[in-house]
């Protein structure tokens, strides 16, 4: 039997807010009834008045800003971020588990967000304006599996959830790393780096025709379902095994 240390007495789940997991039933049940809604030829119009206002009101200067601001939900960058701040806190804290949060992030996201795009096979608004070069009316479904898989990945939207995600274990890692150097993280910057963020990349990933307002949507309820399960991860009770010695210690305040 695989023996593991470092593990406190319990295992309890951490607290979120709001509490319970009604909420997290909640979110799932939107996703589910906005899905059946859009697999039912609902909600088209609104994505499409969504999407034709944003094309007549999108100078190139707004363009350029909301394309640069987008940049903040970029998936690859954010994940090696995290994973650079995890390497960073585990090396100053003597412990692995920082690299815990990072290395759960991307297998919850790689195993959700992707699969969903390619099980709903939605194509972008702007799939009428470029390749394929569908008819307005042809970009609006789900399951268009007779497109190519780059042509039709537009539900839910990945920047949204990952933003959400990875902002989310940026701040779980940031308060630790800035105590080990002797100060405290107000907890107002610590809202700030978990909402901010997301809310721009929501914002400008519609206004820029990237997605439909839907995918957003989606995309922002996906997101804060997995949130949710990641900061209820009690990082510093998980077993881990005992090759790892000193490793394996609680990390001072990841919890």
């Amino acid at each position: 039997m695989r023996q593991t240390s470092g593990v406190r007495g319990d295992l309890r789940l951490r607290p979120v807010r709001p509490a319970g997991w009604w909420f997290d039933l909640l979110l799932l049940a939107a996703v589910v009834a906005l899905t059946v809604a859009l697999a039912s030829g609902h909600l088209f119009g609104l994505d499409r008045a969504v999407a034709d206002w944003s094309d007549e009101n999108r100078p190139a200067a707004a363009r350029w800003v909301a394309m640069t601001l987008n940049l903040l939900g970029q998936g690859t960058p954010l994940t090696l971020l995290a994973a650079g701040l995890g390497v960073l806190l585990a090396w100053r804290l003597r412990s692995v588990r920082p690299l815990l949060p990072p290395v759960a992030g991307f297998v919850l996201t790689f195993f959700t967000i992707g699969p969903l795009k390619v099980w709903t096979a939605r194509p972008a608004p702007s799939a009428s304006v470029k390749e394929p070069f569908l008819s307005p009316e042809q970009t609006l479904p789900l399951f268009q599996h007779d497109l190519p898989v780059r042509f039709a990945q537009s539900y839910p939207s990945g920047h949204v959830a990952n933003s959400i995600v990875w902002y989310g274990v940026l701040a779980l890692l940031l308060a630790p790393l800035v105590r080990t150097l002797g100060r405290t993280v107000p907890p107002r910057l610590v809202t700030v780096v978990r909402v901010v963020p997301p809310a721009v990349v929501f914002c400008t990933t519609v206004y820029l025709g990237w997605h439909w307002l839907t995918d957003s949507v989606a995309g922002l309820l996906l997101g804060l379902l997995l949130d949710r399960l990641l900061h209820r991860v009690p990082w510093n009770s998980l077993p881990l095994p005992a090759r790892l010695h000193g490793w394996a210690r609680p990390a001072e305040h990841l919890d």
